[in-house]
């Protein structure tokens, strides 16, 4: 797609978003459903947040892979998200596991889901990849991540959010330098890496991720030296339920 000028960078992204997951501990609400598609508010379920906030972001390339006891969330999917037009470049798939690279083993966690995808993400074409959890609950807006990720020249952002150093341990923490280069990736650390200049503060990961999509595609094949950076536009966009 050719680029227009003043154009938002959202219309250039495919968002991918990762609604495979049972929530266990929420105990009998995902005996029968998958956490993604546990209700929230009336009609609404939870995986609606992001889905909202990619399509009030400008994203128009939507893809949803599904797994555990899917057939409610592929149901309010089909009902719920079936305006999208293919005519005006835009559209939104279901991907459910299918064993797609292996005859044993279907989605294995979060990297395993996007890579048995793979192929199917590099034919929307998209300049940019926006991974997100379809069972978190918050209110954001993908393009000002998108043109951090384009000013910083960064070949993966990562979404954050400020959390008191104390209460980090329960999180996966991002360690970065003064540039915002990410240098660690610590899961449930128990002495959280401090953040530059604040002492009391740490970086959580917000499970929400950028990437160039050429850069997307190699790392999916060989293991590479990169430069990832961490944002700091998504801090403030952050609101829990």
């Amino acid at each position: 797609m050719r680029p227009v000028a003043n154009e938002p960078l959202s219309r250039h992204a495919l968002a991918f978003v990762l609604a495979g997951g049972r929530g266990s501990r929420l105990l009998e609400l995902t005996d029968k459903r998958a956490k993604p598609a546990v209700y929230f508010g009336g009609k609404s379920r939870i995986i609606d947040f992001a889905l909202s906030n990619a399509l009030n972001s400008g994203i128009r390339r939507i893809a949803v892979a599904t797994q555990y006891k899917a057939h409610s969330l592929i149901r309010h999917l089909q009902m719920g998200w079936n305006f999208f037009r293919p005519e005006r470049n835009e559209s939104f798939d279901i991907l459910p596991a299918s064993q797609r690279v292996s005859e044993t083993n279907w989605y294995l966690g979060t990297a395993d889901a996007v890579y048995q995808n793979i192929d199917i993400i590099e034919n929307y074409g998209s300049r940019f990849i926006v991974l997100l959890a379809g069972d978190h609950v918050y209110k954001m807006d993908y393009e000002l991540m998108l043109q951090q990720h384009v000013d910083q020249g960064a070949d993966v952002t990562v979404g954050c959010l400020e959390m008191p150093r104390s209460e980090s341990s329960a999180f996966g923490i991002i360690g970065v330098d003064e540039q915002d280069n990410i240098q660690s990736f610590l899961e449930k650390p128990a002495d959280p890496p401090a953040m530059p200049g604040k002492p009391d503060k740490s970086l959580a990961s917000m499970g929400i991720y950028v990437f160039d999509s050429r850069f997307f595609s190699n790392s999916c094949d060989a293991m590479l030296t990169i430069r990832v950076r961490a944002t700091t536009s998504a801090r403030t966009s952050y609101l829990t339920s």
